[in-house]
């Protein structure tokens, strides 16, 4: 289905200007109105400045570590600008995965919402201002919460340096 639908939006772009078409795409319901796009999003906890408040505004406070949560991340990274990050959760029933850096001047560096069935399973990469820890947080169906964190080294700075 998400092949036909790509399909169709590269036929309509083509077939006629970028706004026509983008035009026809949301009367037919392929594209997400601004302000619903907008509903998902956590400002709260994207533009929290410090590692407490950020897990609290994300609903993330009080999980316990987790050997299901596989956290797969450098020790060292030599470039703070880009920090590869993997998180697969071996967790019945994911309903969220949320990526925090613990020293970065904006915490919540990703959040992740998955539908029955889809695998929980994430691959980012951050920005990391300096040494820090840095904590996955997933939420299981049942309301739960876990996370796996590692500290890793930055040897060059990436937010803003």
């Amino acid at each position: 289905m998400t092949h036909d639908i790509d399909a169709l939006r590269r036929h309509l772009l083509r077939a006629s200007g970028a706004g026509t078409a983008y035009a026809a795409l949301a009367a037919v319901g392929l594209l997400a109105p601004l302000r619903v796009i907008a509903a998902d999003w956590q400002r709260g906890a994207f533009t929290a400045t410090g590692f407490n408040d950020a897990l609290k505004a994300n609903g993330s406070s009080g999980s316990a570590e987790s050997r299901e949560i596989v956290f797969n991340a450098p020790e060292i990274a030599e470039n703070g600008a880009q920090v590869v990050v993997e998180v697969i959760s071996n967790l019945p029933g994911n309903q969220t995965i949320s990526i925090f850096v613990e020293k970065n001047p904006m915490p919540l560096a990703a959040s992740f919402a998955f539908a029955n069935g889809a695998l929980p399973q994430v691959r980012v990469p951050l920005k990391m201002a300096e040494t820090s820890r840095v904590r996955a947080v997933v939420k299981a169906a049942d309301g739960k919460l876990w996370h796996a964190q590692r500290e890793i080294k930055v040897t060059l700075g990436g937010c803003g340096g």
